[in-house]
């Protein structure tokens, strides 16, 4: 195919993808680019993993409710079991030091950094990612929903953070103010720093909530 073909083809699948239809296929599954070095690394250790085998174990986890069986190391993190052994990757891992919060999922209800949660500790517990907040008829969730609204991120590389925080909070507190919700989100950082919007986004989720109510 040639050079002025490819550039034609590229043009023509651009013009068939807009934000709000980008922002609704990454909001469902927590999709979104990650740096090439991070990749880099997490493939050597998987690899490293592998070759060692020394210390695994099969266990149960209850995520998104369905029980998943999964063979998990003694210090291996949840956010790693979910990213890389149960291909949850709507969790995304940055800081890896619970920091920044894009690894947030909720367990029973509540919000946790799984990058500082070992594996094993959370048998028994209900584990809710971003995949599993949409209901089984594709209808999303309030806050998701929220965010196409708001059209709430930049990149999105946090957003599955913001809004597993979003949802957690809003269990507790289902009328907050925006004080309030940006109190309940001052746990997630965002690079972009597009603070204001994620609040908009996260408060519109609230009253969708407060709508179905």
């Amino acid at each position: 195919m040639s050079d002025q073909a490819n550039h034609q083809t590229a043009e023509d699948i651009a013009k068939g993808i807009t934000r709000r239809s980008f922002i609704k296929g990454v909001i469902t599954s927590g999709v979104a680019v990650s740096s090439a070095n991070y990749l880099f690394r997490a493939s050597s250790l998987m690899g490293q993993q592998a070759a060692d085998g020394v210390g695994e174990r099969l266990i149960t986890l209850n995520v998104n409710g369905q029980q998943r069986r999964v063979d998990v190391m003694k210090q291996e993190t949840l956010a790693w079991t979910l990213r890389y052994k149960l291909g949850l990757t709507g969790t995304k891992l940055s800081c890896d030091h619970a920091e920044c919060g894009a690894c947030t999922v909720l367990l029973n209800d509540v919000p946790h950094y799984s990058c500082s949660i070992l594996t094993h500790t959370v048998r028994g517990k209900k584990i809710l990612t971003i995949e599993g907040l949409a209901n089984p008829d594709g209808t999303l969730h309030p806050v998701q929903q929220g965010v196409i609204d708001e059209q709430g991120f930049q990149c999105a590389f946090c957003m599955s953070g913001f809004i597993m925080s979003a949802v957690g909070f809003l269990k507790t507190n289902p009328n907050p103010t925006r004080l309030q919700m940006a109190h309940g989100l001052s746990g997630n950082l965002c690079r972009c720093q597009d603070y204001d919007k994620i609040l908009t986004a996260m408060m519109r989720g609230a009253e969708n909530i407060m709508r179905k109510a």
